[in-house]
């Protein structure tokens, strides 16, 4: 389609440009467990191509706010929308959503009893309705891209943390995912493990892939995002482009939160 046309046809000119739907979309979105508000009232649009990071202290909400958007996590209030689908629609199967966006936790979930090629194309055959031939041709890819082809046919148990992260994150995007999902995914390794997982993600920005990730790695955060969010108390208290928050912050509780990664140089 022509920069000069829309789905409805030939755009008048001088008219403003379309703008284009969000990949994600929370409007007013709020979560409660036993009568505690863990989220609340959050508004945020992730453009395509994009990486947001979350940042706060544990316990802000933003694991939370990663799993209602995947649907494993039911709000309370507000709507989730996916390339302007409304997916907490009661009516939505969630199965059908989360075939759309790809999730690595904390902890890599690996299939022991597997190995790491059968980890890959488990999904891609059962859920996504691969045959065998494709599912290890795309598997087999991702992780020569990764620098992980010779383990294919390793066990997890023989791989190092970091290894397995990034095994993790290859079964995250095997299936092509619309949006990734990054759960404090250095969390669980040993420091000099991080970085080689932190690179992976960093090509697959420069690849185009839209991500949020909820991280401590704040200097990796002001490198890699193109916003970000501060969370306290479930709130979105700042949020605006890395050199802004990190560099100029405007909310109190930011520059508290901040100031004490300075002092503890972890910035």
């Amino acid at each position: 389609m022509s920069p000069s046309t829309s789905a409805e046809g030939p755009v008048p000119a001088g008219a403003p440009a379309l703008r284009e739907e969000p990949v994600l979309r929370l409007e007013a979105v709020r979560k409660t467990f036993g009568g505690n508000v863990i989220l609340r009232d959050i508004d945020l649009e992730l453009r395509r191509h994009t990486v947001t990071a979350l940042i706060g202290a544990s316990g802000s909400g933003k694991s939370t706010l990663l799993r209602c958007c995947n649907l494993l996590e039911q709000i309370d209030d507000g709507a989730i929308f996916l390339d302007g689908e409304e997916i907490t629609d009661p009516r939505v199967d969630p199965d059908t959503v989360r075939r759309r966006i790809g999730v690595v936790f904390q902890a890599y979930n690996l299939f022991p009893h597997l190995t790491v090629l059968q980890n890959l194309t488990l999904a891609p055959r059962r859920v996504h309705g691969m045959g065998k031939d494709a599912a290890e041709a795309r598997a087999v890819e991702l992780l020569d891209r990764l620098g992980l082809a010779a383990k294919a046919k390793e066990y997890p148990d023989r791989l190092s943390g970091g290894q397995q992260q990034r095994v993790a994150i290859v079964r995250a995007i095997v299936g092509d995912p619309r949006l990734l999902l990054l759960d404090e995914i250095t969390a669980a390794l040993d420091p000099e493990l991080v970085a080689e997982v932190l690179e992976v993600v960093r090509d697959l920005k420069e690849q185009g892939l839209t991500m949020v990730l909820a991280t401590h790695e704040m200097a990796f955060a002001r490198d890699v995002a193109d916003q970000v969010c501060f969370l306290a108390d479930g709130v979105i208290l700042e949020q605006g482009p890395p050199e802004q928050v990190f560099g100029d912050p405007q909310h109190e509780r930011t520059k508290r939160f901040l100031g004490r990664l300075h002092a503890a140089g972890r910035i």
